[in-house]
């Protein structure tokens, strides 16, 4: 039987160390908690990557659709991650990968087979804008993800249009199309710009609502709760005309926005108390 006083006491902890004085080892991987948002956002990935895969094929509703459950995938990850303590940098890197893809790569290759590729030149400039900004956004996301100083997430707000965002908007033109069969919706003098127009939003420095941000009164929840049944509803039978609403809606409230901070700030420097967020905004 080994004493006590002959294990070695040294720079490792006692604590550390098995019966026979070796060094337990650190476990390794992630922890079991962290497998189910990590594989919600491996789905996400899988979604946007199938929604090229109908590209190919010419299945356009069926492309976009795709890219519409990677939204509603990547936005349930993190609330699955915070509610089982789940959260990780394997994670947080995981997930701006996704959206990168999912929400860049694969919208901007869906535009590009759809309408982009009769302006050869031209539509692959716009394409590579929008991923390549889409990348951006999110590479500028996570470099200020721990920064103490952030005015617009301090106040409940996003800083430009976020990428799940981006890539509804980019698609805006297929919404329509869907639904009206007018083909100046696919024309490429048209979607061109527009995919561009949208990637600068979302490289910009305007304040954008952040709608986990949004606190609702007491009396009103079951309104809300009613709302979003018949959101839901609408989707299912109307898919394209209901997304295409809230598309423009989302353009509408962009002045709104930006004029809800510009007052924030107004109070802030006169030394009113901004009103704090709720929640992380996402990426």
């Amino acid at each position: 039987m080994i004493d006590r006083d002959d294990i070695d006491d040294g720079s490792t902890d006692a604590r550390s160390r098995g019966k026979f004085g070796r060094t337990r080892r650190a476990p390794r991987g992630l922890p079991l908690r962290a497998v189910a948002p990590n594989a919600v956002t491996a789905l996400a990935l899988c979604s946007g990557l199938s929604g090229v895969r109908f590209a190919i094929g010419g299945e356009w509703q069926s492309a976009v659709a795709m890219i519409m459950v990677a939204g509603v995938l990547d936005g349930l990850d993190g609330r699955i991650a915070r509610m089982l303590h789940g959260e990780s940098r394997f994670g947080a890197e995981l997930d701006s990968l996704s959206d990168a893809i999912s929400f860049g790569v694969a919208p901007a290759l869906i535009v590009y087979l759809w309408s982009l590729a009769a302006l050869p030149r031209v539509g692959w400039i716009c394409s590579l804008i929008f991923a390549v900004f889409c990348a951006l956004r999110l590479a500028r996301f996570n470099a200020k993800i721990d920064e103490s100083h952030q005015p617009h997430k301090s106040a409940g707000f996003l800083t430009g249009v976020p990428a799940p965002a981006g890539a509804g908007l980019a698609l805006m033109p297929m919404f329509f199309w869907f639904w009206t069969d007018e083909p100046k919706f696919a024309s490429p003098y048209f979607v061109a710009p527009w995919v561009a127009f949208v990637a600068l939003l979302m490289v910009s420095s305007i304040a954008t609502y952040s709608w986990s941000s949004v606190k609702l009164r007491s009396n009103i929840r079951f309104e809300a709760i009613a709302l979003v049944v018949l959101l839901g509803a609408a989707i299912v039978s109307a898919p394209w005309h209901t997304l295409s609403i809230i598309c423009v809606l989302y353009l509408l409230s962009m002045p709104f926005s930006i004029a809800s901070y510009a007052n924030i700030r107004r109070q802030r420097s006169s030394g009113g108390r901004a009103p704090e967020p709720t929640s992380k905004p996402s990426a």
